[in-house]
């Protein structure tokens, strides 16, 4: 982040990508008076010389007063006042830049300010239900069906704070922290698994996991669990009642690679590559009763995987069903 001339107040990421806007703005206005004042030219140049090339010499005329300019000045002023011109224009357009977007940087700070509000005041309900979580487990069995349950509740309240941290750390544009430990794919499919089980069971769907290899990934590990969650969520609302999800690890061609696939009817009436984009409708016949919806879980999986330096992508999808990809830098193998 960069810092004030003071050395002390970070400056505004707002103010920084706004100044950036105004000067894309100015320079745009820019070029394009460049281009009119440079076919301008052409075209007085060309003039010019087809004038000079059939010269006319006026004859005497009494009370008339004559004056000869070199063609040569007169282009180099011509220049002059085109150059100056563009640089005017810009000038101008970079004002006008700056007031019209001002309103946008108020709205940009009002809502990092709520952002950073609301994550803050998350944090605290968050930690006083995860310390009510380790006391029930203290009064329960080890190993009972209650206490594995109250562990997938921990893991989902944790899996919650860590969203909350995220935001607050991008409201404030602060740099994600690198130096954290890389992540095991098959651990975080595996918990996705147990916490969507029950889930499955109640839409008579088999949710399973297996693990070709435990590879090691260069990822946030609440962000990879996050991830997967929106694949295997997304799968289990397209997959009828009797049918499977199934998701799997392995390492393909020197990449972490998690697999999800589903039983499905399969992706039709849209193009496969804009399923990732935001609230993205199919165009099913019969109208809205036919279409269906990916809303905004599989964009976030992009970028997740994009801002770990991967991909997310359809493997595959026809009447037998549909399977996700995402393919992760690779940070290891872990044990068996």
């Amino acid at each position: 982040m960069r810092m004030s001339n003071a050395g002390t107040l970070p400056e505004n990421p707002d103010h920084v990508t706004l100044r950036k806007a105004s000067l894309k703005v100015a320079l745009r206005i820019s070029a394009a008076c460049a281009v009119m004042v440079l076919g301008l030219l052409a075209v007085t140049a060309l003039y010019l010389m087809n004038q000079l090339s059939h010269p006319e010499v006026p004859g005497p005329a009494a009370g008339t007063a004559y004056a000869y300019l070199d063609s040569r000045d007169v282009l180099k002023a011509m220049v002059i006042a085109g150059v100056a011109g563009v640089v005017l224009a810009g000038l101008v357009g970079w004002l006008s830049a700056r007031s019209a977007i001002r309103p946008l940087g108020d709205a940009l700070a009002r809502q990092r300010r709520f952002v950073q509000d609301a994550s803050h005041e998350l944090r605290t309900p968050l930690t006083i239900l995860d310390t009510r979580i380790q006391l029930a487990q203290r009064n329960t069995e080890p190993g009972s069906r209650q206490a594995k349950d109250l562990a997938r509740i921990r893991e989902d309240a944790a899996t919650l704070t860590g969203i909350v941290n995220e935001l607050l750390l991008a409201a404030t544009a602060d740099a994600p922290d690198r130096s954290a430990a890389p992540a095991d794919l098959a651990d975080a499919a595996a918990g996705v698994a147990g916490s969507l089980r029950l889930v499955a069971d109640q839409r008579d769907v088999r949710l399973a996991f297996s693990a070709d290899a435990r590879p090691l990934a260069r990822i946030d590990a609440n962000a990879l669990r996050r991830a997967v969650l929106a694949l295997a969520d997304n799968a289990l609302a397209h997959t009828p009642p009797g049918g499977r999800v199934n998701i799997t690890t392995s390492v393909e061609q020197g990449h972490a690679v998690i697999t999800v696939a589903d039983t499905g009817a399969g992706i039709t009436g849209v193009d496969q590559a804009r399923i990732f984009d935001r609230f993205v409708r199919t165009s099913g016949a019969g109208g809205s009763q036919g279409q269906r919806s990916f809303g905004i879980g599989l964009a976030l999986v992009r970028e997740i995987a994009v801002a770990a330096g991967g991909s997310v992508e359809v493997a595959s999808t026809g009447p037998e069903g549909t399977v996700m990809k995402m393919t992760l830098p690779l940070a290891g193998i872990g044990n068996a």
